[in-house]
C-alpha cells in the first residue's frame, strides 16, 4: 500500500458510520453481511449506507459479492493489513521485519 492508498483508507475510516460498518463486518467474519442487514443493525438509511459501503470498497477495506438482487459485504483484512504495514513501515529503527509478528497478530487471517 502506498501513501495515497493509505490516505484513502484512513479517510474511509474517519467517519463514524463507516468505521461502525467496518467493525461490524470484521465481527461478521467469513459469513459477511447483506447490505440490508448492515443498515438494519446500525440503524442507517439505505442511501447513506450505500454511499458508505462504496467509499469503504473503493479504499480496499471491504468487498461485496452479488447474491441475486442483493450484495453481501465482507471485511477485506488484506486491505487492513496493508494499511497497518504502511503505517509501521519504518518502525523499529527502520527494521520493519521486527514488527511483522505484531502486525500479523493484529490482523487475523479470516
Amino acid at each position: 500500500m502506498d501513501k495515497n492508498d493509505s490516505l484513502k483508507a484512513l479517510n474511509a475510516l474517519s467517519n463514524e458510520t463507516r468505521l461502525d460498518v467496518f467493525r461490524l463486518l470484521v465481527k461478521a467474519g467469513e459469513a459477511g453481511m447483506p447490505a440490508g442487514a448492515i443498515s438494519e443493525e446500525l440503524g442507517i438509511v439505505q442511501n447513506t449506507m450505500s454511499s458508505g459501503l462504496s467509499i469503504l470498497a473503493a479504499a480496499g477495506l471491504i468487498r461485496g459479492d452479488r447474491e441475486g438482487r442483493s450484495i453481501r459485504y465482507y471485511a477485506e483484512m488484506d486491505g487492513m493489513r496493508g494499511l497497518l504495514a504502511f503505517l509501521m513501515e519504518d518502525c523499529c529503527g527502520g527494521n520493519p521485519e521486527t514488527c511483522a509478528p505484531l502486525l500479523s497478530e493484529l490482523t487475523p487471517k479470516c
